[in-house]
């Protein structure tokens, strides 16, 4: 019984990121941007923005964008969590993992059917981890929930498409 405790206290950091740092945490969610975006307070009141790695959510004027982000406040606004980051991106925000109770918070908010898995960005995850998003990428498609309970256009092509009328 030890041992298998021990697996489960120990999985979050298997299924984690390679060369993965942590933010002075527990940090608090002190805003959520978007379905893929938030605030956090570190343990020395230092603000970071953090944007979920291995996912992207619909952005706010497309079909989903503001389930999106009340899905993701629903399980982080004003919560204390984990935050893991492998990098910083053009506009400075950590691009990371945001951990709640041991559970991943960015591969829910793919399962419950408010993000794709972000595969341009796949090699930055663990392998358990592209197998895990595209795997529930896949099953919330089948059981069409969320997003996908209707035709869905991804982010990236949004944002294309905006690019290219400007």
């Amino acid at each position: 019984m030890v041992i298998k405790t021990s697996l489960l206290l120990a999985l979050p950091l298997v299924a984690g990121i390679a060369n993965a740092d942590s933010l002075n945490c527990p940090c608090k969610v002190v805003n959520v941007l978007d379905g893929d975006t938030v605030y956090v307070l570190d343990q020395v009141n230092t603000r970071h923005k953090v944007r979920l790695m291995g996912i992207d959510a619909p952005e706010k004027k497309q079909p989903f964008g503001t389930k999106s982000k009340q899905n993701l406040s629903a399980m982080v606004a004003g919560q204390f969590i984990e935050v893991e980051y492998n990098k910083e991106d053009w506009w400075k925000r950590k691009i990371g993992k945001l951990f709640k109770d041991g559970q991943d918070i960015n591969l829910k908010q793919v399962k419950q059917g408010f993000a794709w898995h972000y595969k341009q960005y796949q090699k930055e995850q663990s392998k358990l981890d592209r197998v895990l998003y595209s795997s529930a990428e896949i099953e919330a498609r089948k059981k069409r929930i969320g997003l996908w309970s209707a035709p869905a256009v991804a982010p990236w092509d949004y944002r294309r498409a905006k690019r290219k009328k400007n």
